[in-house]
């Protein structure tokens, strides 16, 4: 499956930690696969309220806390640059969603880092 919103589809995903070598791309592309994944998943369950958007977006979080490990045998991590960057392309997808009310802490609650 693709997303076919056009918003997410045009996005240049983690451009940030793209263009700052401490990131490894073979593992920032993990990532990027990550939101795709999220992005998916919201166009086929089509989540009714925040609840069940929340609901995806922390199983997507479960997934970067298990990327962790390989950013740290690639020598990275998942850092204060990083964070943010997470962070703002979770609300980036629940916004282009419908969902700007959501909360960014709420949408990657579950992160370990």
């Amino acid at each position: 499956m693709s997303v076919s919103n056009e918003r997410v589809a045009a996005r240049a995903f983690l451009r940030v930690l793209y263009a700052d070598s401490c990131f490894p791309d073979h593992v920032l592309d993990k990532g990027k696969e990550i939101l795709l994944r999220l992005s998916e998943r919201i166009e086929a369950e089509r989540p009714a309220d925040l609840a069940a958007l929340y609901k995806l977006t922390h199983a997507a979080t479960e997934e970067f806390n298990a990327l962790e490990a390989e950013f740290e045998a690639a020598g990275s991590a998942i850092e204060t640059v990083a964070r943010e960057e997470l962070a703002e392309e979770f609300w980036f997808v629940a916004s282009a969603y419908g969902f700007a009310d959501a909360d960014v802490e709420e949408l990657i609650a579950t992160r370990d880092w």
